[in-house]
């Protein structure tokens, strides 16, 4: 049986690389505003302040933070649509 993880279906990506806060954050809330309930948004940020800006702006919309993940100078934000 086969153990690796099966790879998220992203249904969008942005990119926000070079953005600072709020900017990634406004980029997500655009996209996903224009997303159905269940899609996934992948935000690709270079910003350190997104790791927690992310987890805020999942608290306070609903939308689920699916994925954090850190790959050299860049952050990986996965969100659910609500």
């Amino acid at each position: 049986m086969d153990d690796a993880p099966t790879p998220l279906q992203i249904d969008r990506e942005i990119d926000t690389r070079g953005l600072n806060c709020p900017l990634p954050i406004l980029k997500a809330k655009k996209a996903l505003n224009e997303m159905q309930t269940g899609q996934l948004l992948k935000v690709v940020a270079t910003d350190p302040g997104s790791l927690r800006d992310f987890q805020a702006f999942s608290r306070q919309t609903g939308n689920a933070l699916v994925e954090q993940q850190t790959l050299g100078a860049e952050f990986i934000h996965v969100l659910r649509r609500r």
